[in-house]
């Protein structure tokens, strides 16, 4: 829901030549695995995390091929596994209450302002630390697997 991302490219040579370069390849990204198969006629890269002990966001991404005046475009949609996607949608819904906090306390609290401050920074470094997090797991993620279908789209 928040963090689905979406991205479209062309297509370099044939669908069944792109298709074979990836169904049943696996891709290493910091040293997890993910399998690349085919499902419903379109691609899923889906990551192998049974062994991962530690908490991480991972994407699953669905890779679909669309034909347009002869055109090969392949559409990419990267999202949050379900497995992952409560921490950070509880994280995104406390800093909007911690923003809404701070507006009404800014029409409601008269001359003394510190507290509607101390919830806006509050609300800042959190959202901050939450979105640097994300950056560098999940949107990392996501890139890697993004460049990593970009080029054997190419050729």
């Amino acid at each position: 829901m928040f963090f689905t991302r979406t991205y479209e490219f062309d297509l370099g040579g044939s669908r069944d030549e792109f298709m074979k370069k990836l169904i049943g390849k696996h891709v290493t990204i910091h040293n997890l695995d993910f399998e690349i198969y085919e499902q419903e006629e379109r691609l899923c890269i889906a990551p192998h995390a049974e062994q991962v002990t530690s908490i991480k966001t991972l994407p699953i991404t669905w890779v679909d091929l669309k034909s347009n005046n002869g055109r090969q475009r392949i559409s990419m949609r990267s999202s949050i596994r379900q497995l992952d996607a409560g921490g950070p949608q509880l994280i995104i819904i406390f800093c909007i209450f911690l923003l809404v906090a701070a507006i009404v306390l800014l029409f409601t609290s008269g001359g003394d302002k510190k507290i509607m401050f101390t919830f806006l920074g509050l609300d800042a470094i959190i959202y901050g630390l939450f979105w640097l997090r994300m950056k560098r797991g999940y949107l990392d993620y996501v890139h890697k697997i993004r460049d990593y279908v970009k080029d054997r789209a190419k050729g």
